[in-house]
């Protein structure tokens, strides 16, 4: 489900001016890739405590359009007030918006460099989180299974 939609967000990337080389897309490649799979694992996590498909439809943008604002997709975040500045630190979302930020600004050096975090940081944080959802969300859905 991923695949169509970063390529078509690469194809509106490209028809609205932004500079991407060959040599750009094959390195994010990996990074959207990790990204895809953090995802998932933050899904399952949520997922596993849902009763049905109509809940996930329902919850799910509860969920994630607070995220686009507090991981900076449409808005700055360097600096937010302390009550936002939790809640943007708490959104699983922020770091792997910051980790695609830092893939795309180290291959385009020339741009003003816009990252929260260091790579290595964000990498370290996003595997943790990886392994915090999965093994949580996996738990909770081996229960829900066993009770039912």
């Amino acid at each position: 489900m991923a695949l169509p939609q970063g390529f078509a967000i690469l194809v509106f990337g490209l028809v609205i001016g932004v500079p991407l080389s060959l040599a750009a897309v094959l390195a994010l490649v990996p990074v959207v890739l990790i990204i895809t799979v953090f995802g998932g694992a933050f899904g399952v996590l949520v997922l596993s405590r849902l009763p049905n498909r109509r809940a996930a439809t329902q919850i799910f943008p509860f969920i994630m359009l607070p995220q686009f604002f507090l991981a900076g997709v449409f808005n700055p975040i360097g600096e937010l007030p302390p009550p936002l500045e939790i809640a943007s630190r708490l959104a699983p979302m922020r770091y792997a918006v910051d980790f695609l930020r830092n893939a795309y600004y180290g291959i385009h050096p020339e741009v003003v460099e816009v990252p929260l975090a260091p790579i290595g940081m964000n990498l370290a944080i996003i595997g943790g989180l990886f392994a915090v959802f999965i093994a949580i969300g996996t738990a909770l859905f081996v229960r829900a299974e066993q009770n039912r």
